[in-house]
């Protein structure tokens, strides 16, 4: 087990913010696969400061996907301590800042990866916020600016001295985005330079990608974003492998099985009319990869009510069924 300041962690699996996806539907199904912590979408420190109630709505939460991270942007230390603050009160159970986006509208304003730039200003940051909250304090960075990843290195130091209390490591470049290859070898050295927690982030796309990660860097923990969108069964079996036990094989039941609670999260927290118009998006992540799925994902474009999802996730099922009992 691990602990990230006062907060034990039960596994080594922790499911990543994702912008527009991790809100409290999907977080609550990562949670009941297997994450053992779990993150909010990215929230702007000014947002909360202003009181939007677009922004405060990112903050809600429910007791059963505790503890929970919420992760902040921003660049003025004490606009990102107010922030900081508001996030505590709000019951958040760890507090994250982001230093690895590299979204354009972000980077412009000096947050994200921006943070990188500046080691004197990320330092004034990190002390200002940890000073303002007793929670425990995260940050998520990446390489940095270039692929030697010394910036990496000395936001990590800082990190530590300022008393952060776990640091997530996604080894791509500011410019890299989500191309090119994950460099696992920064996070094995960032582990080797630290005492405090290191989870590794970046290409995990199966359970033995996870394995392979913590053995090939020593990280405490692994952070999963892209891969379990659709499939949290990849959560399941990324708990059990890492806790030294056989996964089972994957299986189209537990994917559709995932939209259906999906979609009964989704309505109770969205509303049938506002989930049903996400949903016609969002279902389609959950059959990638099984067969003829194609004609499901045309078939919820034009969703409107929860009985015509269900309708189409039943005829789904069945047709997939049939398919694979003539394999």
């Amino acid at each position: 087990m691990m602990k990230i300041g006062s907060v034990q962690i039960e596994n080594g699996v922790v499911l990543a913010p994702m912008a527009g996806i991790t809100n409290l539907p999907h977080r609550l199904l990562a949670k009941a696969s297997g994450a053992s912590l779990v993150c909010s979408e990215m929230v702007s420190a000014n947002g909360l400061i202003r009181a939007s109630q677009k922004t405060l709505r990112l903050l809600d939460s429910h007791v059963d996907e505790k503890p929970l991270i919420v992760q902040m942007f921003g660049h003025d230390p004490f606009v990102m301590a107010e922030a900081a603050c508001i996030i505590e009160s709000m019951g958040a159970d760890i507090v994250d800042i982001n230093f690895g986006c590299s979204v354009k509208k972000v980077v412009k304003t000096g947050a994200g990866v921006a943070l990188m730039k500046n080691a004197g200003h990320a330092e004034t940051l990190l002390k200002t916020v940890r000073k303002a909250i007793r929670v425990p304090l995260t940050i998520k960075i990446r390489s940095g600016w270039d692929i030697s990843g010394k910036q990496a290195v000395e936001i990590a130091k800082i990190a530590e001295i300022q008393g952060v209390d776990a640091i997530v490591v996604h080894p791509r470049t500011a410019s890299q985005g989500f191309r090119g290859m994950a460099d696992w070898s920064l996070i094995a050295k960032i582990k080797q330079t630290l005492s405090i927690p290191v989870i590794g982030n970046g290409d995990i796309n199966t359970w033995q990608d996870a394995v392979r990660m913590t053995k090939e860097t020593g990280c405490d923990a692994v952070m999963i974003g892209r891969s379990a969108i659709g499939n949290p069964f990849l959560l399941t079996q990324t708990a059990m492998a890492l806790k030294g036990e056989k996964p089972p094989e994957n299986n189209p039941d537990q994917q559709i099985g995932a939209i259906r609670k999906y979609l009964r999260r989704s309505i109770e927290y969205l509303g049938e009319k506002h989930a049903m118009y996400t949903m016609r998006s969002r279902l389609g992540w959950f059959v990638k990869g099984l067969p003829h799925n194609c004609r499901f994902r045309e078939s919820i474009r034009q969703l409107t009510t929860e009985s015509e999802a269900l309708d189409l996730i039943n005829s789904y099922q069945k047709d997939l069924e049939i398919f694979l009992s003539k394999q």
